[in-house]
């Protein structure tokens, strides 16, 4: 099943995958490598904590890299590093890449780090943050990849949460015009943390290198002296690969653990049967290791399944040009492209007419997968009649790790309907519920749910948060899973995702909590209280906006409190954010329990009909809203 029987349609596959899952996944789990192979597949005794294939023995970086070198693949290239911001170009062999990883876990080992130990990587888009947490996976540490764009107190409270004995850093990243320095976030981040790492790695960058601490910093270079090699670990596949921190609805950040032998078996399987990828194709992810694309589609899925990967130090604009994803598609021969569909807008909007594009040979090209935010269908028709290249939006989650629903190009495609995100992918019995939990028809919006199980390679808890995990996510609907999305699905079977259902915003791909920001903007002293929502964007899906409603008596001029305030957002939250809007409101409009209306107000700012809820305090409040946002040239009616 690794490898699809072509003659298999879709319907056909995606039905055994619902009806006889546990025969699919074993015969789709035949296709890695196993020290064990597992007898149990799946263990649904303690719902909804299901288990797959929990006796099986394996290991992440074993199935990753020697593998493919045991099965004579050594010298295909298993990463093309490619920096437009330092004009740096790396190719790394699969051998070149284990010898490396290998050596570094043996640091990690000499450094005090044993299996089931949690390492913490904040680190720019470099081959060292790869080779960090393959060598994690290699002697079964777990790592947790904070995003360099992500600041102090939001890398404390990972610290913490994860306990992590270690930390592996850089001296700086880069971003067009600007460096921004790792080290001070660090030493900021162990200041306000609780929680004492014991070490801190950090690679020197050639220009901008780090002052070190000796009492805890080491270099990586010095790190790897007099040590010896490590073999991969032997791990149970119900044990964990990484954690991986999302913003949660309460500000506290939600982590999400991957079990390692499910993550194998159906990131690998996607390859072929949803991007279509050959072994011998060089795939390519546009996003950042510190996400989840970064992780299963720039690291993990094409390493597992034995492609070449791109990993890109750069930007789709001004690294140096709106060209530069031409460029890189075109010299390095890259067959598919996975983005978010806030860079191609970016494209779209620097280049209008894609004369960037015609300077370059994509004849190689095939396909463009969007995933991160809903894409408009505008942007889809740009690029379609650009490069004559399908382009498939499809949806998913941190939680999953991998597509709940795309076309599954590998098995069968379908024609292109403009704002829908195709169909289910085999392994997720997806339904649209009323608030009754009842299933609604065709057409009807409703929460989408996941009927569980979920299928292997999707989060089996949270980190030290068993009880968070079933309330938040299996809780509403009993027996389903919640993925906080709302639409329908239609009589063709094709899934629209229309909205968000909790406080999440999505910003260039980022998911980010508005309870987050909020909490920091209500830090300022002349704010009584406040409220951040996502209004569209062009560009980037969403941006936050913030209300916010100032303590009586405050005679401070407006603009310098809201300047102060997307300082302060910046500082805690980090530039990720993009906060730049705030409106100073007479008051926030809520329901009679004390609750915001966010939603409505996100309806008014958009210019979207709304209906004025029933719970609501004082109806009057939305009109002064609604003035306010006018006069503030963000409703433009």
């Amino acid at each position: 099943m690794g490898a699809i029987n072509l003659s298999r349609k879709y319907k056909e596959i995606y039905q055994e995958s619902i009806n006889n899952k546990e025969e699919f996944w074993k015969e789709v789990s035949n296709d890695m490598f196993w020290y064990k192979k597992p007898t149990k597949i799946l263990n649904s005794d303690n719902p909804p904590f299901y288990k797959w294939f929990e006796d099986g023995i394996t290991n992440t970086c074993y199935n990753a890299l020697d593998f493919h070198i045991d099965n004579g693949r050594g010298d295909k290239l298993a990463i093309i590093y490619d920096s437009p911001i330092t004009g740096v170009k790396k190719k790394i062999t699969y051998n070149k890449l284990r010898n490396e990883v290998a050596l570094f876990a043996g640091a990690l080992k000499k450094q005090g780090i044993n299996k089931g130990d949690r390492v913490i990587i904040y680190m720019p888009m470099i081959p060292q943050a790869v080779v960090a947490m393959l060598a994690c996976g290699r002697i079964g540490a777990v790592h947790s990849v904070v995003f360099g764009g992500f600041a102090a107190n939001e890398l404390a409270s990972r610290i913490d949460d994860s306990k992590a004995k270690l930390i592996v850093t850089a001296s700086c990243g880069y971003e067009p015009g600007r460096t921004v320095y790792y080290k001070p976030l660090v030493n900021k981040a162990l200041e306000l943390a609780n929680h004492k790492l014991d070490r801190c790695i950090i690679f020197q960058r050639e220009k901008d290198k780090a002052e070190l601490n000796p009492l805890i910093d080491i270099s990586w270079e010095e790190s790897l002296k007099n040590v010896e090699p490590a073999e991969c670990e032997q791990m149970n596949a119900n044990d964990y690969a990484y954690i991986l921190y999302t913003s949660g609805t309460t500000g506290l950040p939600k982590g999400i653990v991957r079990d390692i032998g499910g993550h194998i078996v159906a990131l690998k399987w996607t390859m072929k049967n949803i991007y279509n990828i050959e072994q011998d194709d060089v795939w390519w992810s546009a996003s950042d290791i510190g996400w989840i694309v970064g992780h299963s589609y720039i690291v993990y899925a094409p390493l597992f399944y034995g492609c070449t990967t791109v990993l890109f130090e750069g930007k789709p604009v001004g690294t140096p040009d709106a060209g530069v994803f031409w460029r890189v598609i075109s010299e390095h021969k890259v067959k598919s492209l996975f983005t978010a569909p806030t860079a191609i807008r970016a494209i779209k909007k620097e280049d209008p007419d894609g004369e960037f594009f015609k300077k370059y040979d994509l004849s190689k090209f095939d396909k463009l997968f969007l995933a991160g935010e809903r894409a408009d269908p505008d942007t889809i028709k740009w690029f379609e009649k650009l490069s004559n290249s399908p382009v498939i939006d499809h949806w998913w989650q941190t939680e999953t790790s991998w597509a709940i629903t795309s076309d599954c190009t590998g098995i069968e495609s379908f024609p292109v309907k403009y704002g829908s995100a195709f169909k289910p992918v085999p392994g997720y019995d997806l339904k649209v519920l009323n608030s009754e939990g009842k299933e609604v028809g065709p057409g009807k919006m409703g929460d989408i749910v996941v009927k569980l199980p979920l299928p292997p390679g999707t989060f089996p808890t949270l980190w030290g948060a068993d009880k968070r995990y079933k309330e938040n996510y299996m809780s509403t609907y009993p027996g389903y899973y919640l993925t906080y999305d709302a639409g329908h699905i239609d009589e063709d079977g094709y899934v629209w995702i229309m909205s968000r259902t909790d406080d999440i915003i999505n910003v260039a791909g980022h998911r980010l909590s508005t309870g987050a920001i909020e909490e920091v903007l209500a830090e300022h002293k002349d704010v009584a209280e406040c409220a951040v929502l996502g209004i569209a964007d062009k560009l980037k899906g969403q941006l936050p906006i913030g209300l916010l409603a100032l303590k009586a008596g405050v005679t401070k001029d407006k603009k310098e409190i809201i300047s102060e305030c997307v300082k302060m957002v910046r500082n805690k939250v980090g530039p990720v954010a993009a906060f730049k809007i705030a409106v100073v409101v007479k008051r926030l409009p809520k329901t009679r329990s004390g609750k915001i209306l966010r939603g409505t107000v996100r309806k008014i700012a958009d210019n979207e009909p709304y209906k004025m809820p029933a719970t609501i305090d004082d109806p009057a409040i939305l009109d002064e809203i609604k003035a306010d946002l006018i006069e503030n040239k963000i409703l433009k009616l």
